[in-house]
């Protein structure tokens, strides 16, 4: 909990810090833009206000999202984090887009101008708060895991871009005569709405639910397998309320001679440990038994585990119990999602594996691939 509550206050800290800086250069930036008559300008003071704006958001989301679990919501209210991420995506989004056509409208009928030095000198200390600015809430934004500041510094540093182009259109303007503001402004407003798209796919894509993160399921995985009774962890269901909150399912291959209190305290003894070592709640460890003293079960593992082999979309076959006195053989199968027709696969492994085992029952259940089997 202690360290909930630091990330929440690291980001609600960072949004403030952004929330200050944005309003400021807000300020400074109308002014001169007002004065310069320049429309690169004053979208530039558009864009700090959308900013404080999504620092502002952050900050609510991070709040709402704080909130502890209760009858109505049982698993909390981290996901409300995504839909701050999602809201920000578009405020980028209108901010590229009214960019966009105010530019068009200055290319269509151009106003001239007019650049003063102090003007210039304050847009380039903007160019570089702007950009420090953005490296330092993403950076944060990663460190902490929030998709919200992680938008948010991203902002801020297409900010910093929209400045420079203002610079490079001044320059021209200065040395050549030539007013191309409003040409450049349209082309970085065009990035800015191609990345607000790129950041909301990504935020509805967490919505949704994406597979869990490799690298965390084989940590428990190893974890799980770190038990002398567990031969097989299988099975591996991840669901995430929010940044960095789990709760999930596993399937544990053991021993068909570990009685049901024996089984009892393993159980308990792997949740316990997962959550330790990975913030991770087990809501639900299924269990497989395989055969220890029966050699014709051996055996039969061995060849339906040869007809898997001969099937390229199957990635893994597991949970293997011949039980030669009700005559059945269950097992469990991954088909991968390449596979043009995956009812078609495992209908065609069924009929394979019955030809093995004539008068035996089956009972193959087919298995997703939720993590990284």
């Amino acid at each position: 909990m202690n360290g909930n509550n630091d990330r929440n206050t690291t980001i609600i800290r960072t949004s403030i810090t952004g929330i200050v800086a944005n309003v400021l250069l807000a300020g400074f930036k109308a002014v001169i833009g007002l004065t310069a008559n320049s429309v690169a300008i004053v979208l530039d003071a558009v864009n700090n206000i959308s900013d404080a704006a999504s620092s502002a958001i952050t900050i609510v989301g991070t709040k709402l999202a704080g909130r502890e679990p209760d009858r109505k919501h049982p698993f909390g209210y981290g996901r409300i984090e995504y839909l701050s991420a999602m809201i920000i995506s578009l405020l980028v989004l209108y901010a590229g887009i009214t960019a966009f056509t105010e530019s068009v409208k200055k290319i269509i009928d151009p106003v001239t101008p007019d650049y003063g030095t102090a003007a210039l000198i304050i847009v380039g200390a903007a160019v570089i708060v702007k950009f420090l600015l953005g490296r330092y809430v993403k950076g944060v934004g990663e460190r902490v895991h929030s998709d919200a500041l992680i938008n948010s510094g991203n902002d801020a540093v297409f900010d910093s871009v929209i400045s420079v182009t203002t610079l490079v259109a001044a320059a021209i303007y200065l040395i050549f005569g030539v007013s191309l503001e409003a040409w450049l402004g349209a082309l970085i407003a065009a990035w800015i709405i191609k990345a607000g798209f790129e950041m909301l796919k990504e935020t509805l894509s967490k919505i949704l639910g994406e597979r869990v993160d490799a690298e965390l399921a084989q940590s428990i995985k190893k974890t799980i397998l770190g038990f002398d009774e567990v031969h097989g962890v299988y099975d591996l269901v991840m669901h995430n309320y929010g940044p960095d909150s789990y709760n999930g399912s596993v399937h544990i291959e053991v021993p068909d001679t570990l009685s049901a209190d024996d089984l009892d305290k393993l159980l308990r003894r792997i949740q316990v440990q997962v959550y330790n070592d990975h913030d991770v709640i087990l809501t639900a460890i299924g269990v497989y038994s395989y055969n220890t003293t029966d050699p014709d079960a051996v055996r039969a593992r061995e060849r339906v585990a040869a007809i898997m082999a001969d099937e390229p979309y199957v990635l893994q076959m597991h949970g293997f119990y011949l039980d030669k006195a009700e005559k059945t053989v269950r097992f469990d199968i991954v088909v991968s999602f390449d596979a043009k027709d995956r009812n078609e696969v495992y209908r065609s492994v069924s009929e394979k594996v019955k030809k093995e085992f004539p008068g035996y029952t089956l009972q193959i259940a087919m298995d997703t691939d939720f993590s990284e089997e």
